[in-house]
């Protein structure tokens, strides 16, 4: 059946470009009508990506795809520009257009007042398109071009507040970190068009030349581990995560928007658009798993020596994007549609979080949980619905991350043990230090004297729908409704639902909220009484390893002397002989002007001492001749 709402599909990335021209063109002279302009345009995304969502669920509606646009002729082929809707791509479509949406309807309240607000729903704006951009790309050189401008648009974002030198810094390392990712996709793309046949970067024509095996062994490992490093770029897996942490010097707004829905995600999207390649490498699929499975406990135990309420959230980010690569990685149909179940409850109840902290945040001015207390009673609304998003992001049943967790360790208990056991300590870091900061935010008595009250509607409605999509998206895909499974795969498919697991998830997820009660509410077990045995422990996490560090020392440093010693030889050796040679023509132009003065007297002087010169220079030959 051929879709009717697919071929308009353009428009979904267009309506965000036009509002981004508008506020770019006209400025300041928008005033407040910047947020509506921009809230607008992401809500006509949203109506279409919602049309031809709805319509790809009933039937069997074939995958559409538009690609007229010849951009490049080479010789018998050539390269397109177009886009392509399969249920996949209509899937994030919905994702990306619904968090953003909240996140614009947020952002009017949260940035009320600043003087630069309709930059920043600019920004939104140009970031939103990139992303919408990429998610319905035709082919891989086309995702690439978008791919890149995510990465400035999160450059312009994370840097927004330019006057902090924290937040110049975190927007440099972003840029600088995902970059060296990108090196890899980009080698990766540059491979792929050597061994594809007549070049066609299309994703058809990719599927088919992996399923069929013409590529494959070395090649098709070495392309999908390339992949695979552009992608742990984007979405912060170890070694590569160190950027997303400090992104949160970026307004809180864009911290969920790039934490739910948009940056980090990308690099998950290219792993699943792009799986048909890592199938054809088991050798790949299990370096994703392996990578994936040490970032998810590795960030996890970080989160619980964080103090920064944000950074406990982006440590928890990391945590989970480890889950959905680990799930993608098993390789299997059921684990592949585990990851992306994973990425979408992931990005409710994610920006859920971020969003409630930003409320928190404007109402008692400081994002040291240590200096917060008593939240929950003032703030009922933001209490309840982070509540939520912590019981969600813990593993809680029936919650949705609780669905989608288990279904990750389902299929890692069954096919890998060693990855189930480690997304299971994982899962109960997370219980843990999420349970930390609730109740030191929330609950006890204030340590704040600011004077708290609710945050406005426009920035409590969307915590509201946030924490009801945290509730009921998990409902697509469980053991006895595995619909989602079926719908992304094309074939019937059910979860391999496993009792031992459901309960061991269950368990450590309520363990590690048992015991933050323990430690922060009953007092009953003392808050230092790791790090009064054990202070190295608890330093190491708190300095997150001392990864940056070691960072600076290997490369930071060594790249900068190495960049002193060429800017020194730039301007001693290089521009110093440019000045020789300038230094010298002056010169010679001087005697010139000098010679060449209209003097008679002059010009008979040179003269004569140019006859006795040559004179001299006859004498001098016949002189040696002679001898």
């Amino acid at each position: 059946m051929v879709s009717a709402y697919s071929q308009y599909a353009w428009l979904i990335p267009l309506f965000p470009l036009l509002s981004f021209l508008i506020m770019t063109a006209v400025g300041r002279q928008l005033k407040d009508a910047g947020a509506y302009i921009s809230i607008v345009a992401i809500f006509a995304s949203f109506v279409v990506s919602l049309m031809i969502f709805i319509e790809r669920l009933g039937g069997n509606i074939e995958d559409y795809t538009w690609n007229k646009l010849q951009w490049i002729k080479l010789g018998t082929g050539s390269l397109t520009m177009g886009f392509e809707i399969t249920n996949l791509n209509a899937l994030m479509l919905v994702i990306v257009t619904l968090v953003s949406l909240l996140v614009n309807l947020y952002s009017k309240g949260y940035m009320h007042g600043d003087e630069r607000i309709n930059v920043f729903f600019a920004y939104i704006a140009l970031f939103t398109f990139s992303m919408l951009g990429l998610v319905i790309s035709e082919n891989l050189i086309e995702l690439y071009i978008f791919w890149e401008l995510v990465g400035v648009c999160s450059f312009l974002l994370v840097g927004f507040w330019y006057f902090k030198p924290e937040a110049r810094a975190a927007a440099k390392k972003a840029f600088i970190v995902t970059r060296i990712g990108d090196v890899g996709l980009l080698i990766a793309i540059l491979l792929l068009f050597w061994a594809m046949p007549n070049h066609a970067m299309d994703f058809t024509s990719i599927h088919n030349a992996f399923t069929t095996g013409k590529i494959s062994g070395g090649t098709a490992t070495l392309i999908a581990i390339l992949i695979f490093v552009g992608a742990a770029g984007k979405s912060g897996q170890f070694p590569f995560h160190t950027w997303l942490p400090d992104a949160m010097e970026g307004p809180t707004p864009i911290s969920a928007l790039i934490h739910a829905a948009t940056m980090v995600a990308a690099g998950v999207y290219l792993v699943a658009r792009t799986f048909d390649i890592f199938q054809a490498s088991p050798t790949a699929l299990l370096v994703v798993a392996c990578v994936g499975g040490f970032t998810a406990i590795f960030a996890a135990t970080i989160g619980t020596a964080q103090n920064d309420i944000k950074r406990i959230l982006a440590y928890s980010t990391v945590s989970q994007l480890g889950y959905m690569m680990m799930a993608l990685g098993i390789g299997t149909s059921v684990a592949y549609t585990a990851g992306i179940f994973h990425l979408l409850t992931h990005a409710f109840f994610k920006a859920l979080l971020f969003l409630g902290a930003g409320s928190v945040i404007h109402a008692v001015h400081t994002q040291d949980i240590h200096e917060m207390g008593g939240v929950g009673s003032k703030m009922k609304v933001t209490a309840w619905t982070f509540g939520i998003g912590t019981l969600a992001l813990s593993g809680i049943p029936p919650l949705s991350g609780f669905w989608s967790k288990d279904a990750i360790l389902s299929e890692a208990y069954s096919h890998n043990m060693p990855l189930f056991w480690v997304g299971l300590i994982a899962a109960f870091f997370t219980a843990f230090y999420m349970s930390r900061l609730f109740f030191l935010v929330f609950m006890g008595k204030p340590r704040n004297q600011t004077k708290l009250h609710e945050s406005p509607t426009s920035m409590t409605l969307p915590l509201i729908v946030l924490a009801v999509l945290a509730v009921v998206a998990g409902f697509v895909f469980t053991p006895f409704s595995p619909w989602l499974g079926t719908w992304l795969s094309g074939h019937a498919e059910a979860e391999h639902a496993n009792i031992v697991v459901m309960v061991l998830s269950t368990l450590v997820g309520l363990l590690g909220i048992g015991l933050g009660y323990l430690v922060y509410i009953k007092r009953s077990i003392p808050s230092d009484a790791v790090s009064s045995r054990a202070p190295w422990l608890v330093r190491l996490l708190q300095r997150k390893y001392y990864i940056d560090e070691i960072y600076h020392a290997v490369f930071v440093e060594p790249l900068k002397s190495l960049g002193s010693l060429l800017h020194l030889f730039d301007v001693y050796v290089v521009d110093g002989i440019v000045r020789l040679v300038s230094f010298s023509v002056v010169g010679v132009g001087r005697v010139g002007s000098r010679l060449q003065n209209g003097h008679v007297q002059t010009y008979g002087l040179a003269t004569l001492l140019g006859l006795l010169i040559l004179i001299l220079a006859i004498a001098g030959r016949r002189f040696i001749n002679a001898g």
